[in-house]
């Protein structure tokens, strides 16, 4: 068991800092500003948006990801300005990310817009320590501290829409600092640039009903490239009902609603496909959201406290 325990950590662990570093999302095309900075202030009202990812239940020291995005724009909405932050838990090891975001926005056609977005902040990656089970004795000094390093983060993005599609190019952690949390060991651990690319179309069915399907391409080298798809059905704006695959890993299901246009829900399920299905009941998502602005105002229920 013991054995176990310290392989499934190192295997983790190395897929964190050689590999795929970002968080994962089912719900990505209901808060893209979690995946592109160009994204930051593109609506006439300021947004709040938390992603709470419980992945692979039944399986000790799974990963859990949180995200709180916030983003609004100024001048006519031709700039845009936002921040997020992010915890990434997987087992022994902790990662907290915090950046702010500027985007400018540019109107090509009737309401379409191209926007480019940049961030910046920083990454403090841990270890504790306490919770490392060896496979052989030694290295006691591995056991009993909990160490961190704090790295730089930048990223840039290139996003298009309208009302009925948007498509998005992103570059997240574009420089690639070093990570290095044991003085004396090697310094091969970076943070690797990702590519992210992401889009989706409206059909519309008839006056109530709209179909979206969405996709989301994600590569970071060395390892292979993955890609989601998926499509939910619209009711009046207000539910949906969808789901989708990512490739070598999981189905999913989703649903949710919006609530007098200002305040959304959502919720999806990840049945993997992967030889931990032997092991996990699944993954859990829950998003929340919340939208501010006059308009917004004047659907809220008690709308002389709002003025």
């Amino acid at each position: 068991m013991k054995k176990l325990l310290y392989l499934t950590f190192l295997c983790l662990f190395l897929q964190v800092v050689n590999a795929q570093q970002l968080p994962q999302y089912t719900q990505y095309m209901l808060n893209e500003m979690a995946i592109n900075p160009a994204v930051t202030g593109k609506d006439g009202y300021a947004d709040v948006r938390s992603n709470n990812r419980y992945q692979w239940q039944g399986i000790t020291d799974a990963p859990r990801t949180y995200m709180l995005t916030v983003h609004a724009p100024f001048k006519n909405r031709h700039h845009g300005l936002g921040a997020q932050i992010y915890t990434d838990i997987v087992g022994p090891t902790r990662r907290v990310g915090l950046s702010l975001s500027y985007a400018y926005h540019i109107k090509v056609a009737k309401k379409t817009f191209v926007s480019l977005g940049v961030s910046a902040g920083m990454q403090q990656w841990g270890i504790d320590g306490h919770k490392i089970i060896l496979h052989d004795a030694g290295d006691d000094n591995l056991l009993n501290t909990y160490q961190t390093k704090i790295v730089p983060d930048f990223g840039a993005g290139l996003y298009v829409h309208n009302d009925k599609f948007y498509f998005g190019i992103s570059a997240p952690q574009l420089y690639q600092s070093p990570i290095k949390l044991y003085a004396g060991g090697d310094n091969k651990g970076t943070l690797v640039t990702h590519f992210l690319v992401n889009g989706a179309y409206k059909f519309k069915i008839n006056d109530n009903f709209k179909i979206e399907p969405s996709f989301l391409l994600k590569y970071a080298s060395p390892a292979p490239m993955k890609i989601d798809v998926g499509a939910r059905v619209i009711y009046k704006e207000q539910f949906w009902l969808g789901g989708g695959y990512r490739h070598n890993d999981a189905f999913t299901a989703l649903f949710g609603f919006m609530y007098k246009n200002y305040l959304m829900i959502g919720y999806s399920y990840d049945i993997t496909t992967t030889n931990l299905k032997k092991y996990s009941t699944g993954t859990h998502e829950l998003m929340l959201g919340l939208r501010f602005s006059k308009q917004q105002a004047k659907h809220w229920p008690d709308d002389d406290a709002t003025k």
